[in-house]
């Protein structure tokens, strides 16, 4: 049973809530648990599929939530389960005769067939769709709950109300779901991914933290909104709890955590200032940049925005216009890189930034890779992709109102169904384990089954009592 929390964070879970957390805290005292190392970068998509794949972004070629899919100029395509073309535990679990319900692991849409039952993840449409694997759970689902919320739709809103409303019934939805399956359906392995732990940081993370460059006072009305939904997906993740008997090993994960956000560094307004992207016009307000006009045989790079920023080298011979000739491909990129790891707050004080080259953390690198990576102020400050007004930091989200960004740690927690049953007694809690890393989630579950890891994976089974990979 591995339940998973979309950017659940170690210091929030593991740290002063623990004790109002009861059913997390059990497992925490019966098993190992400690800080997930994410991937690079942690994100969502594709985080749960490195995860369940064992496998990095670039063997699986997704880099992000959005990925160039040619090397023009056009939009970036959106990823989804079409794009994973490596064996998730559930299919190696499907060959084996072994019987699966997941809920909501991204990316899962379209669904793809396998043994048991699945519901889609957060980048489904909507209820309308197809989202469902047999088609005919779907109206199965929608009776028991009406729309299926896949997820939040516009959760960076000023609306607070509404967003923490809609956030609490998704959550409840899904969890009810995940009960009436473990209940109906055969299974040998249960996954799901609760998204609401991801919309309640970015929605209400500055209500929470006074450090927050836009930390709203002690008085304000949402200042426990996170800690009271920690409370009550505790409550029913004890609920998931009864369905695991003493031969059943869980797993609470998380693909990454949180952090605030001290603001937005505009990525391509800095290109533009440095000499690297050329505009025909300067826009008279801030623009998307697929809404300006750029001078392409003029321009080396240009970046897109997110919670990192990826930078793409306007090549020749690879790019239509490139600017940028073959043999000056590694300076420039070299450059940029000391270039953008100098760049300070809007004082001018050192950040932290961080800026990587594919090649140089991933195994392989399928598909087309970013030229450049920037963890701008080590995930404290987001990227904006806007151009115009000739400001390049800002304390504002570019896509919406967004308090929190993620951070490189997620959580892990596993304990046999029989330790869980017994209880710790007097015993002290365990230490928590160093070194976990997100790839090494499939080896374990797989070995729960004695199934051995591909030599492709790229963790090792987290092994209880021993407590550490090997």
């Amino acid at each position: 049973m591995v339940i998973g929390l979309d950017c659940a964070d170690p210091e929030l879970v593991f740290g002063p809530w623990l004790d109002d957390l009861p059913n997390i805290k059990r497992v925490l005292e019966a098993g190992v648990h400690g800080k997930l190392r994410s991937i690079t970068p942690p994100i969502t998509v594709p985080a749960w599929m490195c995860m369940m794949t064992s496998r990095d972004p670039g063997e699986l070629g997704i880099y992000g939530f959005r990925n160039r899919s040619g090397y023009g100029y056009d939009k970036l395509s959106v990823a989804n389960s079409a794009s994973i073309r490596e064996d998730t535990v559930w299919d190696i679990l499907s060959r084996e005769g072994k019987d699966s319900i997941i809920i909501g692991v991204p990316p899962t849409y379209p669904v793809k067939p396998l043994r048991g039952s699945l519901i889609s993840c957060f980048l489904t449409p909507g209820s309308q769709s197809q989202f469902t694997y047999p088609h005919d759970l779907r109206p199965e689902v929608q009776r028991l709950v009406g729309d299926y919320m896949v997820d939040v739709k516009g959760f960076r809103t000023d609306k607070k109300q509404w967003l923490l409303s809609q956030i609490y019934e998704m959550t409840t939805k899904r969890f009810r779901v995940a009960k009436h399956l473990l209940k109906t359906r055969p299974w040998d392995f249960f996954m799901m991914v609760e998204m609401g732990t991801d919309r309640i940081h970015h929605g209400f993370w500055q209500f929470m933290d006074a450090q927050h460059v836009l930390y709203a006072g002690e008085g304000n009305p949402f200042r426990n909104a996170i800690h009271e939904y920690y409370k009550y997906v505790d409550s029913l993740v004890g609920e998931l709890l009864e369905f695991a008997d003493t031969n059943t090993q869980v797993l609470i994960v998380s693909d990454h955590g949180a952090k605030r956000m001290d603001g937005a560094i505009a990525l391509n307004e800095w290109l533009l200032q440095k000499g690297y992207l050329t505009l025909k016009r300067y826009p008279t307000e801030p623009t998307r940049f697929d809404q300006l006009e750029i001078d392409w045989p003029r321009t080396k790079a240009w970046g897109e925005g997110g919670y990192y920023g990826r930078i793409c080298l306007n090549v020749e011979g690879r790019e239509p216009q490139g600017a940028v000739p073959r043999p000056e491909y590694d300076a420039v990129r070299r450059k940029l890189k000391e270039e953008l790891e100098g760049l300070g707050d809007a004082e001018g004080r050192p950040i932290g930034t961080r800026v990587v080259l594919s090649e140089e953390v991933y195994k392989e690198t399928r598909n087309i890779a970013p030229d450049l990576s920037v963890f701008f102020g080590d995930l404290y400050w987001r990227s904006s992709g806007m151009v115009g007004g000739g400001k390049i930091h800002s304390k504002e989200n570019d896509t919406g109102p967004d308090g929190a960004n993620h951070n490189w740690d997620g959580i892990l927690l596993m304990a046999e169904g029989k330790d869980l049953a017994r209880g710790r007694g007097t015993a002290a809690a365990p230490a928590p384990v160093q070194g976990m890393r997100l790839y090494d989630v499939a080896p374990t579950v797989l070995e729960a089954f004695k199934i051995s890891r591909t030599p492709q994976m790229q963790g090792r089974p987290i092994r209880w009592p021993l407590a550490r990979a090997v």
